[in-house]
């Protein structure tokens, strides 16, 4: 198969790429940076087959030329969008480019040209459900999104299901629930298990608020069951894909201090953080069915390997 991976450079985008080529996909991937394997569009290009292109997915021309250059695909998996609630805060304006622009421009090419699309939408957008969230909840509730960047991913849900509807496009929508893992680089905006090893391994203090609870998925374990994906494409379907276990944020700086061998007097505790899910509990039975997904590897087991990239990387 041919495939464009959006946001091919994120944590996700740069694992799935990885696993797609495994399996003997020719797949291009984009991002907003300059790489060496990547198409020269105006000064030619010195490599012999490019496979990357820099694009902005919230400028139209931008993600046009990638196809009428790479194409054409049979897939694509949009990854690219501005990640996090308190990332979609700081930097609104370039969250709903990207985010919702960005989702359009691609709608609008597949209408043209009649890829099969596969959209990262985020557990984000189940607010502050109290009960298992099935992926028939937003379908079943009117849920009140909780931040800008909710709200864009479920803008996005409607805009794929309006093309749909309008123009007969086959989607599928995938609900993220806290992936992270090796290739997840730091700042203040990333996923709060790589925050939390961050700070531990630099000697440097984390807060932790009480009362909530998440799962977390290795990205190994997101990534093969994305894959799966396109050999089982089922249009119209969403999927969440997530943990199994449910744990605690104290638990989880819990392993992060036993792992990485940090001093304990380096969390600091606060009480539950305002406009925040408190408890995100997943049924991901659907994307087992379905999609063979799996969690191979425990929180503890992930965070020590996530450790010991973040070692390598940072030269500790």
């Amino acid at each position: 198969m041919r495939i464009l991976v959006t946001g091919g450079l994120g944590t996700v985008g740069r694992g799935l790429t990885e696993q797609l080529r495994k399996r003997g996909h020719h797949v291009v991937c984009c991002d907003l940076y300059h790489q060496p394997d990547e198409v020269g569009f105006s000064v030619g290009t010195d490599i012999k087959e490019p496979i990357y292109a820099r694009c902005d997915i919230g400028k139209f021309q931008q993600i046009e030329r990638v196809f009428e250059r790479m194409g054409p695909f049979d897939y694509v998996y949009n990854c690219a969008a501005e990640f996090g609630r308190w990332n979609g805060e700081d930097f609104y304006e370039t969250l709903w480019q990207s985010n919702v622009i960005g989702m359009k421009n691609i709608i609008r090419l597949q209408e043209r040209l009649e890829f099969r699309l596969i959209h990262f939408s985020s557990s984000e957008v189940y607010g502050d459900w109290p009960e298992l969230m099935t992926e028939t909840v937003m379908d079943e509730y009117e849920i009140k999104q909780m931040n800008d960047y909710a709200m864009t991913k479920w803008v996005n849900e409607m805009q794929i299901r309006n093309s749909s509807l309008q123009y007969g496009t086959e989607s599928v929508v995938v609900r993220l629930f806290n992936t992270y893992g090796a290739g997840e680089y730091y700042s203040p905006y990333r996923s709060v298990n790589c925050r939390f090893l961050y700070c531990a391994l630099h000697n440097l203090p984390w807060t932790v608020y009480r009362g909530h609870s998440r799962t977390s998925t290795y990205i190994a374990d997101t990534t093969c069951t994305l894959v799966n994906i396109i050999e089982n494409f089922k249009p119209g379907e969403t999927y969440n894909i997530g943990g199994s276990s449910l744990h605690t944020i104290e638990e989880l700086s819990e392993i992060v201090i036993k792992v990485t061998g940090a001093d304990p007097s380096l969390v600091q505790y606060k009480e539950s953080e305002i406009l925040t899910t408190k408890r995100k509990v997943v049924d991901i039975s659907k994307s087992i069915r379905d999609l063979g997904h799996k969690n191979k590897y425990t929180l503890e087991e992930g965070t020590k390997l996530t450790s010991e990239w973040m070692r390598k990387v940072y030269d500790i």
